[in-house]
């Protein structure tokens, strides 16, 4: 359950707030009323430390990835409009991605706030992919929220101002007799007119410039407010439409026959005629790195892709394991600088194994590429560079491919790059058919994206009480920035608080990390080695290894320092914010209550996005449960009880903020206890969600409770993977707590491997027929 804490006042070096000036947007020449905006967001200035010996900021607190996205987006934010129709519904094109975050609903949220129109009268929908807008058509760094807030809100702001004035018009009367409510403009006379019937006389002939003044957060009625998803009802139903749900005619089932290694080409296909004549085969194509089978049915696909023998060219990463990636990585560690003489040190490593991101919604895209044009419906977090990229892979200039942003069953970043939609294409161009592409579970898992394996090495110097250095090396098989984010550092890389010339992964990491503690001198570097595996920027980017190995590091100097963890915490934090969620946390989870012999607590914070948060939870790692049986599965020690305190600086929907803080929770679980993969001859052992432990209902907390604190700013701040990082770190806590042992690889169950790896070879394993023999 959700909890707002109204009694809590904001600390008094809360974020700064909007204040009341007036936004500058657009009328824009059209039959109705049409509005956007023009306005860029400043970052926000880190706060000051009161340590004994305070760190100097670091690059996070003064500049993060937020404020680059916001800076990349502000040159175009005057291209994003709002619409009024005749039949008084407000429409929204929104040039972000919805993935299940609930984006979809808190725009509309925006809209119906300053427009003072019925919730249930606005219609957002996904734009598709629109070159104009340069940076500003990118959704990831839990960005989305903090970027179109003030943009949305001052396009409808103008046009709620716009229909006053019309009506003022209208009726010859001053505009200070009008108010607006419920998607209508009312006089003091008691005559009323419905926005509908004004918007064509506000319209405009000539695009011209406008301002408003936005509401002020005591005068909202919808932000703020807890609302169900307005995509709810088309979910339980079954109506909401994913790619695979839109029909396009002639666009059939297609799935691809992959090699046993990653990103393994074809050589040759050596019994392409046998298969083709295969019940329902219609076509079979090399594409780059496997075969398309397209078909009348997916059953049909997936017999086909188990009938064909292909010579098999090498892939990127043949031969590698877990053990020949960490030998490197081990290698290429940077130096630590502080020596420890004239102090106590505490050193520690962490390692950290490949995971996947594959979400519930597999790769899927359909594609219909004709001599002259192409179409492509794909979920999308970049769709710009996606049609740049297929346009190049189909020989079509870029104005000739439309691509189409439909919205993704999950994404944990996996949709920041376009792989199934640049194989629909290369496959409908090849077969000159329309093609409905699904990658199977298999194909995600093996062939798909992961974050990547990576070491964490800490070094913490202490003397007479104090931390006097913190130095962290984190490093990384390379994360893969190819999907946009690289394009949007190089254009703003002159106004960047940190060195031009470091490289996207050294520049994301510096815009995210930071210490929340006044440790003296600190420095977190980044460090990557090139192997050339399938990697992303998987939810929370960095964050949830980094944090989690700089929070086991805070509990041992603790305990070297004979302190609480919670107090240890509290001495040496920075940020005001940071120590209210931490106090909330402390009341309301118990911490230090009296827990019998191998069952703990563990409480972990963390800041990025700038936003707060504190995860405090219990786990049991007695034996009793650690060693209980789950038909394949993996179980160990369980987290009984959990519970997040989370500032969100304005929470827009507080309903949607803890669905968010829940699955970042689950997340952080997951990677910590049971969710890896195992590499070995250069590809996963994981074939399925059978094999793969995320969080699952025998690992769910039996009990979890979300409090959202008091609004600390007038803007949001990004929420999406807020809540990750501390919760991995918090179950590690806890568990180093429970067992007496500090974990030091991870997740903690990595070394088990509780099944059968599906064969290499067929790619795709047959359809289930088994299914009931599974239900429990």
């Amino acid at each position: 359950m959700a909890q707002q804490d109204h009694d809590a006042r904001p600390a008094p070096d809360a974020p700064r707030h909007i204040d009341r000036r007036r936004f500058l947007g657009f009328v824009l020449a059209a039959p109705t009323l049409a509005v956007a905006a023009q306005i860029a967001q400043a970052g926000l200035a880190p706060e000051e430390a009161d340590a004994a010996l305070p760190s100097l900021p670091q690059p996070e607190d003064l500049f993060d990835l937020g404020d680059l996205q916001n800076l990349a987006a502000a040159p175009t934010s005057g291209l994003i409009s709002v619409q009024i129709g005749t039949d008084g519904r407000a429409s929204f094109a929104v040039p972000r991605t919805e993935v299940g975050q609930g984006m979809t609903t808190a725009v509309a949220m925006m809209v119906a706030e300053e427009l003072d129109i019925p919730l249930s009268n606005v219609d957002v929908t996904l734009a598709d992919a629109r070159p104009e807008l340069l940076m500003n058509q990118l959704t990831g760094g839990s960005n989305s929220m903090r970027s179109i807030f003030t943009p949305i809100r001052t396009v409808s702001a103008i046009a709620r101002a716009r229909l006053v004035s019309a009506a003022a018009a209208q009726w010859g009367v001053p505009e200070a007799e009008l108010r607006t409510a419920d998607g209508m403009v009312h006089h003091t006379s008691g005559k009323q007119a419905p926005y509908g019937s004004l918007a064509k006389a506000a319209a405009a002939v000539k695009t011209t410039s406008a301002t408003a003044q936005l509401k002020s957060r005591a005068d909202f009625k919808v932000l703020g407010t807890a609302q169900n998803r307005i995509d709810a009802y088309e979910a339980v139903t079954g109506r909401k439409k994913y790619t695979l749900d839109h029909d396009v005619p002639g666009a059939l089932p297609t799935m691809v026959a992959r090699p046993p290694t990653i990103n393994g080409t074809v050589r040759s296909i050596q019994n392409e005629t046998d298969v083709k004549a295969m019940p329902g085969v219609t076509d079979i194509a090399a594409i780059s790195h496997g075969v398309a089978v397209r078909a009348e049915t997916f059953g049909q696909c997936i017999d086909a892709i188990r009938a064909l023998k292909v010579d098999w060219g090498p892939g990127t990463v043949d031969g590698e394991s877990d053990a020949t990636v960490l030998k490197k990585l081990k290698a290429a560690q940077l130096p630590l600088a502080v020596p420890g003489v004239l102090t106590q040190s505490l050193d520690a490593e962490f390692t950290f194994a490949f995971a996947s991101n594959s979400p519930l919604e597999t790769g899927s895209a359909i594609a219909d590429v004709r001599s002259d044009r192409a179409e492509i419906w794909s979920c999308l977090k970049v769709p710009i560079v996606a049609q740049q990229q297929i346009a190049q892979a189909v020989g079509l200039p870029q104005s000739a491919v439309t691509v189409h942003v439909t919205q993704g069953g999950g994404s944990f970043g996996r949709h920041l790059f376009h792989d199934a939609a640049l194989e629909a294409a290369e496959a409908s161009k090849k077969m000159g058919k329309a093609v409905k592409l699904m990658w199977s579970r298999t194909d995600d898992f093996r062939q798909g994206r992961v974050h990547p394996m990576c070491v964490s090495r800490v070094r913490a110097t202490y003397a007479l009480g104090n931390v006097v250095s913190f130095e962290q090396r984190h490093t990384s098989v390379q994360t893969e920035f190819s999907h946009g984010l690289g394009e949007m550092l190089t254009s703003t890389a002159a106004k960047l608080p940190i060195a031009g010339n470091l490289s996207f992964a050294e520049s994301i990491f510096e815009l995210t990390q930071s210490s929340p503690y006044n440790f003296g001198v600190t420095t977190q570097l980044l460090n990557e080695i090139p192997l050339k595996f399938n990697t992303g920027s998987m939810r929370n980017i960095y964050s949830p290894n980094v944090v989690t190995a700089e929070e086991l590091v805070v509990d041992q100097l603790a305990k070297k320092m004979g302190k609480d963890p919670v107090q240890f915490r509290r001495d040496f934090l920075k940020d005001a914010r940071l120590r209210a969620v931490l106090d909330k946390a402390v009341q309301v989870g118990e911490w230090g209550r009296s827990m019998p012999s191998g069952v703990a607590q563990g409480i972990a914070l963390h800041s990025e996005y700038r936003g707060a948060v504190a995860v405090l939870v219990e786990i049991d790692c007695r034996p009793e449960t650690v060693n209980r049986k789950v038909r394949e599965a993996v179980t160990g020690p369980r987290v009984t009880k959990a519970l997040v305190v989370v500032d969100p600086g304005f929470a827009i929907n507080p309903r949607g903020l803890e669905a968010q803080m829940i699955g970042g929770l689950n997340d952080g679980i997951a990677m910590c206890l049971t969710s890896s993969l195992h590499i070995k001859d250069g590809i996963p052992l994981e074939g399925s969600w059978d094999n793969y432990f995320y969080t699952r209902e025998w690992n769910t907390p039996l009990e979890t409770r979300v409090v959202i604190m008091p609004n600390t700013s007038d803007t949001p701040s990004g929420a999406g993977e807020l809540a990750v990082a501390p919760s991995f770190a918090a179950v590690a806590c806890a568990y180093a707590r429970a067992t007496g042992k500090m974990p030091t690889s991870f997740p903690i169950n990595h070394g088990t491997l509780s099944f059968d790896p599906l064969p290499l070879e067929p790619s795709t394993p047959p359809s289930p027929v088994d299914g009931l023999d599974y239900a429990y």
